[in-house]
């Protein structure tokens, strides 16, 4: 399973049509119908995962999550403490969890410039194409984003642990609050961890509270004391059966408080529709690959 490396984490030939859309089968309605029952199975054994299943019911259901082949949308980030501000266009693969990018953009945190370039993940490696782009990263950034934006769905996906806290506000608004952690040995970032805050209203996912354990081992991981980051999830709008964010906004989050904001990204052209084009996830001879962390 790809998994979520938020250790924080276009131009047209790099993406599909919008108009091309992705036939579905019976064969593929079937295999759909099946993960979604294994999903449920699996979310409804812990007390962790039934909060994970009702955000996922309030935002479109297994049923539609398992149904939709692809995501795509223009994913676009500014993180002022990296220096870091791009924009590109993904499509990815849901079964397979790989992935290409257009880049669009790219420039500091606070100024964006038109950019020409790609990076894919195609399940066994990255590459960034041409090679003398030193970012973004593609081995961190090529699902990254995917998995921001596709929360809570892809926390039904095997190898995760749930665990039921306290209730808890959330700028006034009461949450139930549910923590997420991987199995060992699982992606890049092994000691990442997760915490929902579920609007105990709407059931949606209102924010995240994420740790960033890129590139170490998980027993480094696990004895450091990675920072937080509040990340808010905002502007949601309903896509293909789906309901999703289009704006989040991430902040410093320490001793139980909200510090200063650190992060702000954008979703747009969203569909769960799009052909995936096997063709991009080719290496063109002026692409490099972006080695493991442990290889760096």
């Amino acid at each position: 399973m790809s998994r979520l490396s938020i250790a924080l984490i276009f131009i047209v030939f790099g993406c599909g049509s919008p108009d091309e859309q992705s036939d579905t089968t019976g064969a593929d309605h079937a295999q759909a119908q099946a993960q979604a029952q294994a999903a449920r199975a699996r979310l409804e054994a812990s007390d962790g995962g039934r909060v994970v299943l009702r955000a996922i019911e309030a935002q479109g259901g297994l049923e539609a999550w398992y149904a939709a082949p692809t995501s795509s949308y223009a994913w676009e980030y500014a993180n002022t403490g990296a220096n870091a501000h791009f924009k590109t266009f993904m499509v990815v693969d849901n079964n397979s969890r790989r992935a290409y990018h257009t880049i669009l953009e790219q420039a500091g945190a606070d100024s964006t410039a038109p950019a020409t370039g790609r990076f894919a993940w195609d399940g066994t490696r990255a590459w960034i194409s041409p090679a003398s782009l030193s970012g973004p990263n593609p081995r961190f950034w090529s699902l990254t984003g995917y998995y921001f934006q596709s929360i809570p769905f892809v926390l039904a996906d095997p190898g995760l642990h749930y665990e039921v806290l306290p209730d808890a506000p959330l700028d006034g608004v009461p949450h139930e609050m549910v923590h997420v952690s991987f199995s060992a040995g699982v992606g890049d970032s092994p000691g990442d961890t997760y915490t929902l805050y579920v609007d105990k209203a709407t059931g949606r996912v209102s924010a995240i509270r994420y740790t960033v354990t890129y590139g170490q081992s998980l027993d480094e991981a696990r004895q450091g004391s990675p920072s937080e980051t509040l990340f808010y999830y905002l502007d949601h709008e309903s896509v293909d059966g789906l309901t999703v964010p289009t704006r989040f906004e991430g902040y410093r989050f320490a001793n139980g408080e909200k510090g200063a904001k650190r992060s702000e990204a954008f979703v747009s052209d969203i569909s769960f529709r799009r052909a995936f084009d096997e063709t991009k996830l080719e290496m063109p001879d002026d692409a490099r690959v972006q080695p493991r962390p442990s290889d760096d």
